[in-house]
């Protein structure tokens, strides 16, 4: 295995030597071998979402380790299939996204109900499957924040699904719908025996300023994980936080002072250490975005982003577009990257 940081900017250097002085180390619930065990054994998880959890946790390349690597694949609906697939026309095959996952050593892949209806019998057993149960579609105008349920957790059930996938756009008009809607899917995948990941994101016009997005700020995101886990979402996905400070400026919501100033630094680590916090203190996992693609430094970008989650108490990364938007075997090499970042045992908690 080459060294995931054999070759990197020196901002991403330094992240390799930061030391988290905002919430300790010892304080988290860390990923590792046993975490099913230390964190989901004792609470009300029945065996058969165990079970599945264990079949997530423990496939691909980082199988047994505590961490995962996703690929997920829902562009087509939530932006337009030509924006998604116009980069490498093969996936609009179906097929080709599962082959992905399965060449790249994925945990899992997560993408529609209409991407596995196509192939479920061909690939349920040889990869997990996580069903995104719903979507924000872009042909609506003007275009609108609104997660609308695309199939019922059932249907998952019967293409073999291991988990399923939501997204909540908190702080959006529809956010409380969404909520209740999310909650009540969740609570039949547990009956089922399905483990839930929730995509945590933040939509709301008025979230943006002239000069900062804070969509993305850590205060804001980190309360939509606390809301998500509280739903009982066996995974929070979000974004990688880029700033602080979104309920202070905007002016609302609830603030106290310790958690801008001893909580959390500008240091994206920090940053994201405070999102994990918001789990449950790693209780339940966090899986950053991979983010958009760029071009020629992905693999950088994705590299860094790898690093950050791991060395903040995170447990991988959920990265889509950065791989199946150039060709197949640059695709692989770039999720394998990605995990050879939580294979690498110098890269450690900060």
């Amino acid at each position: 295995m080459a060294s995931p940081t054999a070759s990197l900017s020196a901002e991403t250097e330094a992240l390799l030597q930061h030391e988290c002085k905002t919430i300790r180390k010892d304080l988290l619930h860390q990923p590792g071998p046993d975490f099913l065990d230390r964190c989901f054994v004792p609470g009300n998880r029945t065996p058969q979402v165990l079970r599945s959890l264990g079949q997530l946790y423990n496939h691909g390349r980082l199988g047994g380790t505590g961490y995962l690597s996703i690929l997920p694949v829902d562009q087509g609906i939530e932006h337009t299939a030509g924006s998604a697939f116009g980069p490498n026309p093969m996936y609009f095959d179906p097929e080709n996204i599962i082959r992905l996952a399965v060449e790249g050593g994925c945990n899992a892949v997560a993408t529609t109900f209409g991407t596995f209806g196509t192939v479920a019998r061909k690939y349920a057993h040889k990869i997990p499957f996580l069903v995104k149960i719903n979507h924000n579609e872009l042909l609506t105008y003007p275009n609108k924040f609104n997660q609308i349920m695309f199939g019922s957790v059932k249907e998952a059930w019967n293409l073999g699904a291991t988990a399923v996938g939501a997204t909540i756009y908190f702080g959006s008009e529809e956010s409380g719908r969404q909520l209740q809607e999310v909650s009540e899917a969740f609570a039949l995948a547990h009956e089922l025996g399905l483990a839930t990941v929730l995509w945590c994101y933040t939509r709301n016009n008025a979230f943006k300023t002239d000069d900062k997005d804070f969509h993305v700020s850590a205060d804001l995101t980190g309360q939509a994980n606390h809301l998500g886990v509280t739903i009982q979402a066996d995974i929070i996905k979000q974004k990688l936080p880029e700033n602080n400070g979104g309920f202070s400026t905007l002016k609302f919501g609830k603030t106290f002072p310790a958690m801008y100033d001893q909580l959390a630094s500008d240091n994206p680590i920090d940053l994201t250490r405070y999102q994990v916090a918001n789990c449950y203190m790693g209780r339940i996992g966090l899986i950053n975005s991979g983010g958009e693609s760029k071009g020629a430094t992905d693999q950088a970008d994705a590299v860094r982003t790898a690093i950050i989650n791991k060395r903040a108490g995170g447990q991988g990364l959920i990265s889509g577009r950065k791989a199946f938007q150039r060709p197949f075997a640059e695709g692989v090499h770039l999720l394998n990257a990605i995990q050879d970042v939580y294979l690498d045992p110098a890269i450690t908690l900060a």
